[in-house]
């Protein structure tokens, strides 16, 4: 603890810290509940988006194979944009999914089989999914992080802060007071010797 001063300003000092200290932990609670809120959230939509993709793997596994044509679906799916907005979630900007946008690639179907149409739907529905949860695993890992900043800054109040502006106040108060009765002893000692002079002066 460092060392600090016994005087009456220090005193109205640490009061005054305290007072803070107190006045601004609520603040960091509420921000420690909304963070896990947003969290659970974006981890349901992970766990759903998960779940979904691995429905349509296993859906498109059934009957990939009934197939005999080989046709490379690259050659007619091409990303143009991730669109990425953000957001403000308990005082933090996070990068939040919008949209994943395609190139127009022309499909000849004269030289293509008749299941081009919905392979080319459902690839483009996995990369979209795909593409949504890289981004909400960086939304996680952001507010993850700053949870774990605000965790410690409410142990940092809660066990350090307020403890050590309460040890101070206590310790000024004990000092000031013992100051205050010294000189009131002082004080005593000192009209006490008074009227013994004046006493002594008197007599005969």
């Amino acid at each position: 603890m460092a060392k600090i001063r016994m005087t009456k300003n220090e005193l109205k000092r640490q009061k005054d810290n305290l007072r803070r200290f107190v006045r601004y932990l609520p603040t960091l609670d509420l921000k420690k509940k909304q963070l896990l809120i947003e969290i659970r959230k974006i981890q349901s939509r992970i766990d759903l988006l998960n779940q979904e993709s691995d429905r349509v793997d296993k859906e498109v596994y059934k009957w990939a194979d009934l197939f005999t044509d080989r046709i490379d679906l690259r050659d007619y799916i091409s990303v143009k944009e991730l669109k990425i907005g953000e957001e403000n979630v308990a005082g933090i900007d996070i990068p939040v999914f919008e949209d994943l946008i395609f190139d127009d690639i022309e499909i000849d179907y004269l030289n293509t089989p008749v299941w081009i149409d919905e392979a080319i739907r459902v690839c483009k529905e996995q990369l979209k999914r795909r593409a949504e949860l890289e981004v909400l695993k960086s939304e996680k890992d952001i507010l993850n992080q700053e949870l774990r900043i605000t965790i410690q800054r409410i142990k940092l109040f809660e066990e350090v802060k307020i403890p050590e502006a309460e040890e101070n106040i206590r310790i000024i108060k004990i000092f000031l007071g013992d100051v205050q009765t010294a000189e009131v002893v002082r004080g005593k000692i000192a009209k006490a010797k008074i009227l013994s002079k004046r006493e002594k002066a008197l007599l005969p």
